[in-house]
């Protein structure tokens, strides 16, 4: 498999940079093309690749760098599904794949593989699953996929009996045909991505194409509370299994405060530090996940009440005289900062503001029942104020993050909540919006210290 081919690889970033590495390797002709001129791009590793024996082509798509002399097409997931080479491809018979795929034929014997999709939480859901599993059992289990980590990048370390925890993403299901995970998991469907695929419909249906090679030795985890879900999974042969958080049910469910799994109290939700009913559901489907993988239930729960979610997006950072601290930087619209403050019932002060892009903060009124202060900041701080002026919530404007942060811990009593999620981009004062999120935790622990 993959040996002594010619191979196009179409985008570079990692999973390009992890496919071609595995592919040289292995006695293949490997052409790795980008559009990006060559000096915009990551220099030590072309020099790697190129002393490897990867031939480049940077700058453009040529028409004619594609031919029938290729045995396959590796495309990376962003690249548009009609591209010109994509098309060309099917014209010559060349089949189309990606990283994900690639790497999973390669596997060894006997690899447990978890995917994990779903349009909300998939990450936090594949990150806690992961620290489960790999609390149980150790080296044996690796992180990979759409969470930032090429499967093609752990290949060399697999060994028969590991298990595999991977993120799957919509644009990496869209070039899989033998994929077969052992469990998969989607944690709910709402419309996305509709500029990539044309259409929620088709959307839906890439999604489900994380079941299309199970059979009914596998389990499919799913949301019984998404609509959308059920339907695009009605005809799997999957082994099904259910969780809710809205209603009990054979399966893991949510009752009162108290999470159940198959009637057996499991959790509280005073138990999970990640706040917000999505990350409820988020961890009944790791937990699901860690019980189908024969994890002790000490272990899951010692794992839950120490997870802090995934760093920047509603991450718990810590309680400090009495304030509980949440770093949402990632949180760079509208839409990220509703689902935020839907999360908290306690009173919250609420960090918001960032560069100046129009948006429209009085999208957020419906969400303001427990917000008792905001700090303003950043460029567009002075609309901001307005906002908050308008919505008779106190307010307060300071140009930077972290002369506001002091702001926050005087206008809040003990129990509150304090939230950085900013509905804003940060490229007003930040190269990159985790520097932000790194600037706020920071804060919080010079006041823990002071």
């Amino acid at each position: 498999m993959f040996q002594n081919k010619k191979i196009l690889i179409l985008g570079f970033a990692r999973s390009g940079y992890e496919a071609a590495k595995v592919l040289i390797k292995r006695g293949n002709t490997v052409v790795l093309n980008d559009n990006k001129n060559e000096e915009l791009q990551d220099q030590e590793k072309i020099k790697e690749l190129k002393e490897l024996g990867v031939e480049f082509v940077f700058g453009s798509h040529p028409d004619d760098l594609l031919d029938s002399s290729f045995d396959y097409l590796i495309k990376n997931p962003g690249v548009p599904i009609h591209h010109k080479y994509v098309l060309k491809a099917r014209d010559f018979g060349i089949e189309v794949i990606n990283e994900v795929e690639m790497a999973y034929r390669l596997f060894p014997d006997n690899i447990t593989l978890i995917a994990i999709t779903g349009t909300n939480g998939k990450t936090t859901t594949t990150s806690l699953t992961y620290e489960i599993v790999k609390k149980a059992y150790g080296d044996r289990v690796f992180l990979a996929g759409n969470i930032g980590y090429p499967l093609s990048g752990i290949l060399d370390q697999l060994k028969e009996g590991d298990i595999v925890v991977m993120e799957v993403s919509c644009q990496q299901l869209e070039n899989l045909s033998t994929f077969h995970p052992s469990i998969a998991v989607m944690t709910n469907l709402s419309p996305a991505h509709i500029d990539f695929f044309g259409s929620y419909e088709v959307y839906k249906k890439v999604k489900a194409k994380l079941f299309k090679n199970q059979t009914k030795d596998d389990v499919a985890i799913l949301n019984v509370d998404n609509g959308d879900v059920l339907d695009e999974t009605k005809h799997i042969l999957s082994t099904t299994k259910y969780f809710s958080s809205k209603h009990s049910i054979h399966g893991c469910y949510l009752d009162g405060r108290d999470i159940y799994y198959y009637g057996k109290k499991l959790l509280s939700r005073d138990d999970i530090l990640i706040a917000g009913i999505h990350n409820v559901e988020n961890v009944m489907a790791a937990l699901m996940v860690a019980k189908e993988v024969h994890v002790s239930d000490d272990i899951i729960v010692e794992v839950v009440r120490h997870f802090t979610g995934v760093e920047h997006r509603l991450e718990y950072v810590d309680t400090v005289f009495g304030r509980k601290f949440y770093n949402d930087t990632e949180a760079t619209n509208i839409k990220c900062t509703q689902i935020a403050l839907a999360s908290f019932e306690k009173p919250t002060i609420l960090i918001l503001g960032g560069l100046e892009r129009g948006q429209d903060f009085f999208e957020l009124s419906d969400y303001l029942e427990h917000v008792k202060g905001i700090v303003a900041i950043g460029e567009c701080r002075s609309r901001v104020v307005q906002f908050a002026n308008t919505m008779g919530i106190p307010v307060y404007s300071y140009e930077f993050l972290k002369d506001g942060f002091q702001k926050c811990y005087e206008i809040s009593n003990p129990g509150d909540v304090i939230l950085l999620s900013p509905a804003s981009a940060s490229w007003d004062q930040y190269k990159e919006c985790e520097i932000r999120g790194r600037e706020f935790k920071d804060c919080v622990k010079a006041l823990k210290s002071s």
